[in-house]
């Protein structure tokens, strides 16, 4: 039976990567196949061999029935305008969808949970982001299969179009944000209130998209939806990755408890679990890996909150 949930496969040059990601997507067999890459880069000429590559692979081994778009650029746009654009073209079309990068390898069960609550949340506003990535190191918070948290999480997700119509690009309401201290609303705690405002301060100086993204979510109020076990391995942390090179030690103590979703159970309540959002800032921003994010985006070196 097909998956009816549209699907947007970003990719670029990785071969190796998006293989594993493929071959998840072609075990469900969309009905609906978007696939969307960026331009080769004016300073790496392979990157015009690779690219073909990786597009011809994907294209030839769709082999089931399924409406398929493509939109692969000549020029190179960057991460901010070629993944955020992407996206944009994607939810033209659709009303709601899953997205995943190359390097960000679903578990099977990835796909129903979104599915179902794409479903149980489409007219229901303050929920905006479905992500798959679970970084709470085995400790399940709630009471449900999943729980709601003012941090997204962009390795594998989806959402609807009622949301991403939102997205503010170039961060119009940036300085609106900052000045009516809007970020007092979103944390309680003074140090991710602090460490907020500061990076949001130099947000528009690096080539991204998922800070504008965060921003819009929070600037509208909105929650995420947590799984409550991993079901995103990021698959990218290597020389050939654009943002980390090597994979951070605190992965896999966070993504303990990978795996199998069982039965949806959903929560009582829509809440946040601030005991959760406080575990993931501790444990995940205030480590090397993440620290340097404050000293890059700084220095204007391209960087995304929760893309390697």
């Amino acid at each position: 039976m097909a998956f009816k949930t549209p699907i947007l496969l970003l990719i670029f040059t990785r071969l190796d990567t998006t293989i594993k990601v493929f071959e998840r997507i072609k075990e469900k067999k969309p009905k609906y196949l978007f696939i969307a890459s960026d331009g080769p880069r004016a300073d790496k000429p392979e990157d015009v061999v690779k690219i073909n590559v990786v597009q011809e692979y994907i294209l030839s081994r769709i082999d089931w029935d399924c409406e398929i778009k493509t939109l692969f650029r000549e020029q190179n746009l960057g991460c901010g305008l070629a993944v955020s654009g992407a996206i944009t073209w994607f939810f033209e079309q659709v009303e709601e969808g899953i997205i995943l990068e190359d390097d960000c390898l679903p578990h099977p069960d990835f796909f129903s949970f979104c599915e179902e609550t794409l479903t149980r949340y489409k007219a229901d506003k303050r929920i905006w982001e479905i992500s798959g990535t679970n970084l709470q190191g085995g400790v399940k918070r709630g009471d449900g299969s999943y729980y709601f948290s003012n941090y997204g999480g962009i390795w594998g997700w989806a959402t609807w179009a009622r949301a991403w119509k939102h997205y503010d690009f170039d961060l119009k309401n940036n300085d609106t944000f900052i000045k009516d201290k809007h970020i007092q609303r979103v944390f309680q705690d003074k140090k991710q209130q602090r460490f907020w405002m500061n990076t949001l301060k130099n947000a528009k100086d690096i080539d991204t998209w998922d800070y504008q993204w965060l921003m819009t979510i929070w600037t509208n109020n909105g929650l995420s939806i947590i799984p409550n076990v991993n079901l995103i391995e990021n698959i990218g942390f290597s020389a050939a990755g654009t943002h980390t090179k090597d994979e951070p030690k605190w992965y896999r103590a966070l993504t303990k408890g990978n795996g199998k979703l069982g039965e949806m159970s959903h929560p009582d309540t829509i809440t946040v679990n601030t005991e959760a959002d406080n575990f993931f800032y501790y444990n995940c921003f205030k480590v090397p890996v993440f620290n340097a994010l404050v000293s890059r985006v700084k220095s204007g070196i391209k960087r995304k909150l929760f893309k390697a």
